[in-house]
């Protein structure tokens, strides 16, 4: 009995690590596996249709009508997860002024987030000094992942720190290092 206990906790406790970070029923009717130049291209075919993307914020924006962020796309798996792939293309999260604003210096660059939302078009812009096509997403439901927290150890200090010199210094004036 105390074995299939100890299972079931250690089996909760795995299924908790991999909770969705999207509300299911978005993730159950989001398309997530189609090209953002697929979506770019055919507006009108993908229009109103609900989409789970991700991505790296590249700029947020706020204006009167609402809070614009623009994102490299990487697909996401069933769970909202990134995928292992590569950045293919941009897209426009739009946020409107009545949900409130999305703080640009939380949602600033190089940020990650998970965003699900309804294709309301596209919008023209420019990358550098390059022309681009933005498909435009409504965000229903946005995640800003937690930013990467890198640890650094402590310098590593020789363990005979200040004694253990070595030849000429003392104590071992006159023998070799281990002598």
């Amino acid at each position: 009995m105390k074995k299939a206990a100890l299972l079931f906790i250690v089996m909760l406790l795995l299924a908790a690590c991999a909770a969705p970070v999207i509300k299911k029923d978005l993730l159950a009717q989001g398309l997530r596996n189609v090209p953002i130049s697929e979506i770019a291209g055919h507006p009108g075919k993908y229009k109103d249709r609900m989409f789970v993307l991700g991505g790296i914020i590249a700029n947020t924006t706020v204006s009167d009508k609402g809070t614009f962020i623009e994102a490299l796309f990487f697909p996401v798996d069933d769970k909202g997860y990134f995928k292992n792939e590569s950045g293919m293309g941009r897209f426009i999260a739009f946020w409107p002024r009545a949900n409130g604003i999305l703080d640009p210096l939380l949602y600033r660059q190089n940020r990650r987030i998970t965003v699900a939302g309804t294709l309301a078009g596209t919008m023209k812009g420019k990358i550098g000094s390059a022309s681009y096509v933005f498909p435009v997403i409504d965000v229903v439901q946005i995640h800003l992942w937690s930013e990467a927290r890198y640890y650094y150890p402590p310098y590593y200090y020789y363990p005979y720190y200040p004694y253990d010199y070595g030849y000429p210094y003392p104590p071992y004036w006159g023998y070799g290092f281990y002598w």
